[in-house]
């Protein structure tokens, strides 16, 4: 199921001084400054290689970071005298939890591991938790078009076999049929590649670095449609103890074995650095209890689901884009109001309930001028309004490609619930994929109906949640956002900025149009003076040039 990464007799040395294991897909950090941690998962993110590989190559040997003599001072960590102090600071932890029922100590103790070869579906059930830090490897910056070396099976693909589907009677055919869409998926980026540098030659002032990583990833873009739910990805966590039991509990409740197991082997490696932290996640009147209360509720909804929804009928007319693909369905038609007063608040000595009858009072014109200055003078969009704008909030209803779902997902500060990815909704074909027609428009097209046939397949094989490794990112997921006009400042503007995704760019701009023109909040779009717009040609360019007129970055394109 886990490609093994091999290294050689002095690099499993070097490597058991600085991650808990060197065999598996997840491991901890362990004995590395926060600030090479944090460069080892930035770094993680742009890249084919594991992280452990990126350490040896890039890192290790650079005598700026000072490594290879730190590791010369460690020692490696299973003496008795180690052994005996781990135990010494358990019984400290069970005795102050104990004595004072403090969860919160669990809040304060931290852990950086690196998950590797996860789905994306497992890659989602992850990241689900609000309160952690994690960052993804991204499918714009490479191409997945490269294979894995597993020292036990030869090569493959960038995709995972789920135990359901390994043990199953169509892995051969899931097998064929995954690296068919892989081979696809090449052959197209690279012919996207040629048509966009034909219909965006290099401009003078732009450097060939530049130029060719913001030609990549217009590419990628382009091509991430056909990737399917089965794509593994690298993923990089930082996350205190308590944010981890409540990770694996959820885990361990999940209705996929490869969650499932993978919990496990995160519990194992996060045992081994902060064991007091992980007690309960497996104890049977605690974490266990906990999961099957998780479990148990999802066997009981989704037979009343399926009751109440079988009766009606699908919707299977054209999607539109502009009427189907984001909905605002709750605001607050107070808004201004509200937010006058929660301005007012901090800087005031009365009730809100008083603050609430002076903000009713006051003209049209006055709140604007008192809102105004509540938003400041804002130089760039990093400066975000306080915090009176959590009091307004907005919910949206959105059906949009995979793809698009799995980046807005990642803004958890805000409540976002997802269904089963499914091929009911259908798909998108980007416009670019459009323009260059021929044998790419047939190729995309051609896989994605093989891969309807392979989840149709599946589905009647292993059931709806296994299926779903089949479907590709441009197939439709519906999801709702609530968020509050904070979070939106933060998530609308940064997303539709000239470096992101067009998909994405696009969904946001439509979530600004209907807080402006259907909830009518133009107090607050005016304010969101970052919102763009602009349709541009290689998005990344502006971005990829500032960092090689600037900082000398320490890797090469991959």
């Amino acid at each position: 199921m886990y490609a093994i990464e091999s290294f050689t007799d002095s690099e499993h040395e070097i490597l058991r001084r600085f991650f808990t294991n060197s065999d598996r897909p997840v491991f901890a950090l362990i004995n590395l400054p926060e600030i090479v941690k944090g460069a080892l998962f930035a770094r993680y993110s742009r890249t084919h290689k594991s992280l452990r590989r990126i350490f040896i190559d890039e890192y290790y040997n650079q005598p700026e970071i000072g490594l290879e003599s730190l590791a010369q001072q460690i020692e490696y960590q299973e003496d008795e005298s180690y052994i005996v102090a781990r135990r010494r600071a358990e019984e400290l932890y069970d005795r102050v939890f104990i004595q004072y029922g403090d969860d919160s100590v669990a809040q304060l103790g931290g852990a950086h591991i690196a998950c590797e070869q996860a789905s994306a579906i497992l890659a989602k059930a992850i990241e689900r938790g609000r309160l952690a830090a994690y960052l993804e490897q991204s499918t714009r910056y490479i191409a997945y078009d490269r294979k894995i070396a597993d020292s036990e099976h030869g090569e493959r693909y960038r995709y995972q076999v789920p135990p359901e589907i390994m043990q199953s009677s169509v892995v051969d055919i899931y097998n064929e049929a995954m690296t068919e869409l892989f081979d696809t998926y090449s052959r197209i980026v690279r012919e996207m590649r040629k048509y966009f540098e034909g219909r965006f030659p290099r401009g003078s002032n732009e450097s060939n670095r530049a130029y060719f990583r913001a030609l990549n990833a217009r590419a990628c873009d382009a091509a991430r449609g056909l990737l399917p739910a089965s794509t593994i990805s690298n993923i990089g966590v930082f996350a205190s103890g308590q944010a981890y039991e409540a990770m694996l509990i959820r885990m361990n409740a999940h209705p996929l074995a490869e969650a499932r197991e993978y919990a496990q082997m995160m519990l194992a490696e996060l045992r081994k650095i902060i064991p007091a932290f992980m007690k309960r996640v497996d104890v049977e009147d605690r974490g266990a209890a906990w999961s099957r209360y998780f479990s148990d509720i999802r066997s009981e909804m989704q037979p009343v689901a399926d009751a109440l929804t079988e009766s009606i009928p699908g919707n299977k007319r054209d999607f539109d884009y502009q009427n189907d693909e984001v909905k605002l369905i709750d605001w607050d038609d107070n808004a201004e109001i509200q937010l006058v007063a929660a301005a007012l608040y901090p800087y005031a000595s009365l009730s809100e309930e008083e603050l609430l009858s002076i903000a009713i009072k006051m003209s049209d014109e006055d709140r604007s001028i008192a809102l105004k200055k509540y938003f400041g003078n804002r130089t760039n969009r990093r400066h975000k309004p306080g915090r009176a704008l959590e009091r307004i909030a907005y919910r949206f209803d959105i059906l949009s490609d995979f793809g698009s779902f799995r980046d807005l997902q990642r803004h958890r500060m805000m409540t976002i619930e997802w269904q089963r990815l499914t091929t009911d909704h259908g798909y998108s074909t980007p416009p670019e994929i459009e323009a260059a027609g021929g044998q790419i428009l047939t190729a995309w097209h051609d896989a994605i109906a093989k891969l309807n046939d392979l989840y149709q397949t599946l589905r009647a094989e292993a059931g709806p949640d296994v299926a779903q490794y089949a479907v590709p990112f441009a197939h439709r997921i519906r999801y709702s956002i609530q968020l509050n006009a904070r979070q939106a400042f933060h998530m609308l503007e940064l997303r539709t900025s000239e470096q992101g995704h067009p998909d994405y760019r696009r969904i946001c701009y439509r979530m600004y149009e209907l807080i402006r023109d259907k909830a009518k909040h133009g107090f607050i779009t005016d304010a969101m003076s970052y919102i763009d717009s602009k349709k541009y040609e290689l998005g990344r360019l502006k971005a990829e040039q500032k960092q090689s007129d600037g900082v000398q970055l320490d890797f090469q394109l991959d």
